[in-house]
């Protein structure tokens, strides 16, 4: 395993490198001026020419690469144009923000699609499997953008038992204050969480749900489980623990690829609930033309795909002995 992981760590070196380049050069073959931009449209030519001299910008599109590369292999990703912060600094804050969404939104996920679609297999050609199945394909259907904005009109602005927007405390530092007896930073924390993590787990849930169904489908009908039936054990323990375990690695599969989307920042449910994330802040990069942010979140992204699936990878053998990393 250890040779496995090691390999996989130097497979990194040059997808990292692809992303930069591709990102590298698209950005600089467009029309605009960096410097102009960060200046403002009322900059004299003199300041502009400056600062286009202390960028780095006056030379050869070559030598600013290979700048680049340079200052990448030192963990050096620049400085924002338009935050006037270093990179690094600015993706560190709102990773933090991406990381509680992500995992809020994991857990409704796994909650509610994991049980739906075992209950849909487990009940197959039933109401529960005909009800499941065809919510799911409305949760499938339905705009991520559209459902934040139906929960914020229901229960923000109607309901009032929600804010419509923002972030409250960061909900790691409310839970160390709730161990030391102040609740009110984590109900806080959980209330502005809430909805953008549930219009976002809503949308994987549906996806769980029809990935759980057609593989419970599947493995149920393995001869094992008929065996299981037949020695008299309790039909929910053959499912839960026959069933549900032979199912998990394409479900893993499903879970890491769309964690990582998630931890990548989803644009959308961001700028709905105006959540401070990497994808908003990917967003407003791109917006105000700001190479080195821009460059920067994509590798973020591009990092974080690449090591949750390894860790996708090692978990395949603690749910199927048979698989080796040789």
């Amino acid at each position: 395993m250890t040779l496995f992981i090691i390999r996989r760590l130097i497979a990194l070196v040059p997808v990292l490198l692809g992303v930069s380049t591709i990102v590298f050069f698209i950005l600089h073959l467009t029309p605009g001026d960096p410097a102009q931009l960060m200046l403002g449209d009322f900059a004299t030519k003199e300041a502009v020419a400056q600062l286009r001299e202390e960028m780095g910008l006056n030379e050869p599109l070559y030598v600013q690469y290979g700048l680049f590369v340079a200052n990448i292999a030192r963990g050096d990703l620049g400085t924002s144009i338009a935050q006037r912060q270093p990179v690094v600094t600015l993706i560190a804050q709102r990773l933090q923000a991406t990381a509680e969404l992500a995992l809020m939104a994991m857990l409704f996920a796994l909650a509610i699609g994991v049980t739906g679609g075992v209950l849909a297999a487990a009940n197959h050609n039933s109401v529960t499997d005909y009800v499941t199945t065809a919510l799911s394909l409305l949760g499938i259907s339905v705009p991520i953008f559209y459902l934040g904005l139906l929960l914020i009109l229901v229960f923000s602005l109607q309901l009032g038992w929600f804010p419509v927007s923002g972030r409250g405390a960061p909900l790691f530092a409310s839970i160390g204050a709730l161990f030391r007896g102040e609740a009110q930073p984590f109900v806080t924390s959980l209330k502005h969480l809430f909805l953008p993590s549930l219009a976002l787990g809503l949308s994987f849930a549906a996806l769980m749900a029809k990935m759980t169904r057609a593989t419970m489908l599947e493995v149920l009908q393995q001869d094992f489980v008929r065996t299981a039936h037949a020695k008299g054990l309790r039909r929910w323990g053959v499912i839960m623990k026959h069933g549900l375990k032979n199912a998990g690695i394409p479900l893993l599969t499903i879970l890491g690829l769309q964690f990582s989307a998630l931890l990548g920042g989803s644009v959308l449910t961001e700028t709905v609930f105006a959540w401070p994330g990497l994808g908003r802040l990917a967003v407003d990069a791109i917006f105000t033309r700001d190479f080195p942010l821009v460059q920067g979140t994509v590798l973020a992204v591009a990092l974080i795909f690449v090591l949750l699936n390894l860790l996708v990878d090692l978990a395949y053998g603690l749910l199927d002995p048979r698989v080796t990393y040789s």
